[in-house]
């Protein structure tokens, strides 16, 4: 398995757990499991966010195009309905 293989799968991963504590720490009602669980998912997004920026620069990962000021306004209207 590639460098590039490797990092976009650790990529994918990380997302996913963040999709998972965001559940666990929605439903959480124990103050402290709630706040471990914070903690955990702040530790992964910051990871996941250095991650990405050395893939960025590798290569490895092209961001979509950016929006454009017609196509943020056109979102930003729709959902005001």
């Amino acid at each position: 398995m590639d460098e590039k293989t490797m990092v976009n799968d650790i990529l994918s991963g990380v997302k996913s757990d963040l999709t998972a504590y965001q559940t666990a720490i929605s439903e959480a009602e124990n103050m402290e499991l709630r706040q471990t669980l914070q903690q955990i998912r702040n530790n992964d997004e910051s990871f996941q966010y250095e991650l990405f920026k050395v893939a960025q620069a590798k290569g490895y990962y092209q961001p979509a195009q950016k929006a454009t000021v017609t196509e943020i306004q056109t979102v930003k209207d729709e959902l005001q309905q």
